[in-house]
């Protein structure tokens, strides 16, 4: 199967997807309602979209094609505030974070599409595993090659995504000692991690049908990749981040991402080469367990850095691309949170430290999501 033309697309336009948890209001345990809540979206004008996931106890917001972090936080306000409309009239909630804390796999329902009937039957128990909540962001790229480029640039930073989006320290009941264990299940799927070292579209094509011919792939949808191409968008897809807790945060990350993929592009600070990838999955791993406090490897020299410096050092560099793009403000955020308060997977530890009760810890998710202070 051919990949297909690579779509035309604005260079470093974005947009933003977020995948959500649909709980109810008695105990706070993941329900079934995305079929409810879709039957209530339907006919509304929204500037993005709503539709549903894998199991019946998520949804998926997602926003139009963004000039900036601005004009994303203003969709995801909209488009959050008409689905909690939605969820209130059914009497539920919706809410950010990685993984929901306490619910189990094994209660989950597959929603009733053929794609998603087909990955069930294909990947058995992981499909209601993957019950797991995701922020996926979108960066336009001028041309296929153009976007192989970014791909490969922005890998250096998966670590710092990671860490900075971490939400999901909690899975069926028990604190799992990592940051973001949500991406642990990501994993486990044969067709994760990294996309192959490639530089331009004819040898991605070139890789693509030998993937094809095996019939272990059927099309991109197939590939869990960290980043991945997304033709038909013109885009490449960065799907490291736990949901956040907020849309503001949402909005911040996927700045910050544009930030990095405007300074790549303009400055090139490095070369790509495959020895990028050496550290990668030690990493990736690292920013997983430990979030902000994990250890960075970098590529070139092999010098150790704490992520958090790291990135408080990434920001510095991105002042110039971040006034171009009107994105102060987002980094101003991450900025707070790196050097003071830490990311939400800290937040909800702290949390349930102070209350004990893991439907509590949901409660106070869904208030957030809503907009109350933290």
């Amino acid at each position: 199967m051919s990949l297909g033309h690579f779509a035309d697309s604005r260079a470093l336009t974005l947009g933003v997807e977020l995948e959500l948890q649909i709980v109810n209001t008695q105990d706070y345990d993941l329900a079934p309602h995305a079929s409810d809540l879709m039957r209530l979206m339907k006919g509304k004008k929204l500037p993005g979209d709503v539709k549903p996931e894998i199991t019946s106890s998520m949804i998926e917001l997602s926003t139009g094609v963004c000039d900036g972090s601005a004009q994303a936080l203003a969709q995801l306000r909209e488009i959050r505030d008409v689905l909690l409309d939605a969820a209130q009239r059914l009497e539920i909630g919706l809410c950010g974070g990685g993984t929901h804390p306490f619910q189990h796999w094994k209660r989950q329902r597959i929603y009733a599409t053929p794609r998603f009937h087909h990955i069930s039957e294909l990947y058995g128990y992981l499909s209601k595993q993957f019950t797991i909540f995701g922020q996926h962001v979108h960066v336009g790229c001028p041309g296929p090659d153009q976007a192989l480029v970014l791909l490969h640039g922005l890998s250096r930073y998966i670590p710092h995504l990671i860490a900075l989006a971490a939400a999901s320290p909690f899975v069926q009941g028990e604190d799992t000692g990592f940051d973001s264990a949500r991406l642990n299940s990501v994993f486990a799927f044969p067709l994760s991690g990294r996309a192959p070292f490639v530089q331009t579209w004819a040898e991605f094509e070139a890789f693509y049908a030998k993937m094809t011919r095996t019939g272990v792939v059927a099309s991109m949808k197939d590939f869990y990749w960290d980043i991945r191409p997304k033709p038909e968008f013109g885009t490449i897809e960065v799907r490291v981040l736990d949901t956040p807790l907020t849309v503001e945060k949402a909005a911040a990350l996927a700045g910050l991402i544009q930030c990095i993929a405007r300074w790549l592009r303009v400055e090139r600070p490095f070369d790509l080469s495959e020895d990028d990838y050496l550290a990668y999955t030690f990493n990736r791993f690292q920013a997983c367990r430990f979030g902000l406090d994990g250890t960075y490897v970098d590529p070139t020299s092999g010098e150790h850095r704490v992520l958090r410096d790291d990135l408080v050092a990434l920001i510095d560099k991105l002042e110039v691309h971040a006034m171009e793009l009107r994105a102060e403000d987002a980094l101003l955020l991450l900025r707070s949170e790196i050097t003071t308060s830490g990311n939400d997977a800290g937040w909800l530890r702290a949390l349930y430290e102070r209350e004990h009760q893991l439907s509590e810890v949901v409660r106070r998710q869904t208030l957030r999501w809503g907009g109350a202070p933290a």
